[in-house]
């Protein structure tokens, strides 16, 4: 079992920056695919980013990419997704994602294993 926990989220202006956190225990998430997802009010889940579990080939949402980062701190068993140039429909509640035996780059949100409570992030314009 994994437990997961989001911190690093709040309000900023637009064209700002936050960088969220993701910390697991119960387990090392060295053998888990990460993912981030998000989802704003009345809307469904979304896909944002996710990483392999040796931290390369990251794949994000067309509507992040060039200003979103995930990486990976195996070490210390967090995942970080960099937010820039922060615009106002990226307001939502921010979700971490471990996935054991799925392909890293999946989309799905049923398909991945475990997740934590969110965190909010909201932008102001």
């Amino acid at each position: 079992q994994v437990q997961l926990v989001e911190s690093g989220g709040g309000l900023v202006q637009a064209g700002g920056s936050l960088r969220l956190s993701c910390t697991a225990s119960g387990r090392t998430i060295s053998s888990y695919a990460m993912a981030w997802f998000r989802q704003a009010p009345g809307k469904g889940r979304e896909f944002v980013a996710s990483i392999n579990r040796i931290g390369g080939s990251p794949v994000y949402a067309d509507s992040v990419k060039g200003r979103f980062t995930i990486s990976r701190d195996n070490a210390k068993n967090t995942v970080y997704l960099q937010m820039n140039s922060l615009k106002a429909e990226d307001t939502a509640v921010y979700s971490c994602a471990a996935g054991r035996t799925i392909r890293a780059d999946t989309k799905n949100s049923d398909l991945w294993d475990y997740w934590g409570q969110g965190t909010q992030v909201t932008v102001s314009s």
